[in-house]
């Protein structure tokens, strides 16, 4: 990993953890696939885009219906799940 990608991960964590007052180091509790078979998902507020088969990292169970993960571009936001 180069520098100027070191920098920009570190920067990505810091916006995390200030806009979800996320105290502590961000780990990473489990990864999920989205089903390759549902449909995509526009991503709006809090709510992060689906695609079908991506992998995802799950940081959080914030409730029975909400987990806060972060997609393969870093970004991270609550997604829904369906039980």
């Amino acid at each position: 990993m180069t520098l100027k990608e070191c920098k920009k991960e570190e920067k990505a964590d810091r916006e995390f953890q200030k806009k979800f007052k996320f105290e502590g180091s961000i780990n990473v509790l489990t990864q999920m696939m989205v089903d390759p078979a549902a449909t995509e998902k526009r991503g709006g507020g809090k709510n992060l885009p689906l695609r079908r088969g991506e992998i995802l990292d799950v940081i959080q169970f914030t409730n029975r219906e909400q987990i806060l993960c972060r997609n393969s571009q870093r970004r991270c936001k609550s997604v829904g799940l369906r039980l």
